[in-house]
């Protein structure tokens, strides 16, 4: 990175201690790390009142050992079975396994292990090796009313993996990845559920050398956890990838599934489509692991056409202008876009200072063509697909962003953004160092409610004094979009943060959003869920769980509200 001209703080760089706390809460991989660059260092600086005195002190940073006092329930004999299933070395009860799979990515979590708080771990981690081993485990689990929870990537906001009762917990992700099948005719592609985003597209980018096809392959879901998510968690949370907008979240993507539960194997085909009654792969996405455990799953695959991205940026005069574009080529019938994105005045000005546009010739054009600090909106997106398709999109595009006040770009923003899409969760570790807490939360909107939930909601964030508040359309549809939040704050205590996150799910649900677009719902939000969907509608999930699942032991505590007492619900606005 480039150096600072003034003041640069001594930013914490090392591979975080074996066994440490940090070692946990740490983005990503352990020796890489990502710095603001000056100008967004100044804007911090600026939006929290703080000197560069505040910067020569780091906060917590978790080096400490791993280390608590929390006995194991489970008997030796039951640790004994478990060991005779998937092999004594893949069966850990030690502190720093336990706890390496109780927490994930959301802020509290990141909180508490910073603070060495532990709580909600389970008794033993487990490391199956295939199907098999699951389906006894599951049997046995409910034989011995063992609590069994699944941990994949570790990258879910909403607290979906927490062992709140004790018990076990699967972790997939190490043995569990393999590809069970690429059917090149069918265009589909069978994996093991633990296997991460770039297995699965190193596979597939790459199917005539693995599996001699003709063809090179995507899958096109490629969320900003892509690099340590697996599909497993994708399915579980009804997930959404970047580029969701051509290929579709998740539940667009899968023909095919294999869940291991308390009553036996819940298997569906992979047909394209079918009207053989209510879908039971829809039931089965999004269940989060409370009815079962997902073993295999069957993906629509794409071919791989990088080649085909046409990149293009605009930048709008107000949010409402830029609005009305994207919703126009949406509507058009014209083809969609693959990424598409609309940031708001305040994060286009820290886009513009993170990416360097503020330091161009750009920003001086901009100002002398009447696009205002604290009005302009950036959009920036490219395609996929066949070329000619791509053409046809990106000539609407320009056509209709243009005729809407859009100033053209070129890609540059775009790339830009492509270049670093993955890498800006890195900035949280590195910020949170010295107390600056960044988190985010998301919501589907229609077009007609679009500005009184942004307004609403961002009033909520900003009524909090000195708070950054980023917002963005992605995920977009000729009905609505995705709208997104990110909370930048100066904050480290739990309790505040807390109260400040349960408030916005208040505002969300209040201005008449959805509580999750891909994030899904976990125990952090489950208490809002019956005043989203309505009791009668939360009443079928619990009879869904009371099918699969009698005894409860698959993720309990709370995961999408099914084991909550009416007095833990939370309403803000009366449920229907």
């Amino acid at each position: 990175m480039k150096p600072y001209k003034g003041f640069m703080p001594k930013y914490y760089e090392e591979v975080p201690p074996k066994n440490s706390y940090r070692s946990i809460l740490k983005w990503g991989d352990p020796a890489y790390n990502k710095l603001p660059n000056e100008n967004l260092y100044k804007l911090i600086k600026e939006t929290f009142d703080l000197k560069d005195e505040d910067f020569k002190d780091y906060h917590e940073l978790g080096l400490e050992e791993v280390k608590f006092s929390k006995p194991i329930t489970l008997t030796d004999s039951q640790l004994e079975f478990f060991k005779s299933v998937v092999g004594e070395e893949n069966v850990k009860t030690d502190d720093y396994s336990r706890l390496s799979v109780a927490y994930g990515k959301t802020m509290y979590d990141l909180l508490r292990l910073r603070k060495g708080i532990v709580e909600n771990v389970p008794d033993a981690v487990l490391y199956p090796r295939n199907k098999e081993e699951i389906e006894k485990i599951v049997v046995y689990c409910n034989q011995e009313l063992i609590p069994l929870y699944v941990f994949g990537g570790g990258s879910t906001v909403t607290r979906g993996v927490e062992c709140m009762k004790g018990g076990i917990s699967l972790d997939i992700k190490k043995h569990f990845n393999k590809v069970v099948e690429l059917n090149e005719i069918d265009q589909t592609i069978t994996v093991e559920s633990g296997i991460s985003g770039p297995q699965l597209e190193e596979y597939l980018n790459n199917a005539p050398k693995y599996f001699g096809a003709k063809e090179r392959y995507t899958c096109g879901h490629l969320p900003q956890s892509f690099e340590y998510s697996v599909v497993g968690g994708w399915v579980v949370t009804r997930g959404a990838g970047q580029n969701s907008t051509y290929y579709g979240k998740i539940e667009d993507l899968i023909l095919g599934q294999t869940y291991a539960t308390p009553i036996g194997v819940i298997e569906t085909d992979s047909y394209p489509a079918k009207a053989t009654g209510p879908s039971i792969d829809q039931i089965m996405i999004g269940s989060e692991g409370c009815f079962g455990v997902l073993t295999h799953v069957t993906l629509k695959i794409f071919k791989y056409r990088p080649e085909n991205h046409l990149y293009f940026g605009f930048m709008f005069k107000d949010w409402e202008s830029a609005q009305k574009a994207a919703r126009e080529v949406l509507q058009s019938e014209s083809g969609k876009p693959s990424v598409f994105r609309i940031s708001d005045p305040e994060e286009t000005e820290i886009a513009m200072r993170l990416y360097r546009i503020q330091e161009t010739p750009l920003n001086t054009y901009l100002k002398l063509r009447g696009y205002r600090e604290g009005k302009k909106c950036l959009m920036l997106g490219f395609t996929d697909g066949e070329r000619g398709y791509c053409k046809n999109v990106y000539k609407n595009v320009k056509k209709i962003c243009k005729r809407n006040g859009g100033l053209w770009l070129t890609g540059f923003p775009a790339k830009a953004w492509e270049k670093g899409r993955f890498t800006d969760p890195y900035l949280r570790d590195t910020l949170q160092d010295f107390g600056i807490m960044i988190d985010t939360l998301e919501c589907t909107v229609n077009w007609s409610n679009m500005n009184q939930v942004y307004q609403e909601v961002r009033a909520f964030c900003k009524s909090r004094p000195n708070t950054i508040c980023m917002s963005h359309i992605s995920h977009v549809y000729p009905q609505g979009a995705n709208l997104y939040f990110i909370f930048i704050a100066r904050m480290t205590e739990l309790e505040e943060f807390r109260v400040y996150h349960s408030g916005i799910l208040d505002a969300i649900q209040k201005a008449g959003a959805t509580m999750s677009h891909h994030h899904g719902i976990g125990k952090m939000f489950a208490p809002w869920l019956q005043g989203q969907i309505g009791k009668n509608q939360l009443e079928i999930f619990k009879a869904l769980k009371n099918h699969f699942d009698p005894n409860n032991i698959m993720n309990p505590g709370g995961t999408l509200g099914l084991d909550l007492t009416d007095e833990e619900m939370r309403f803000a606005r009366k449920p229907w």
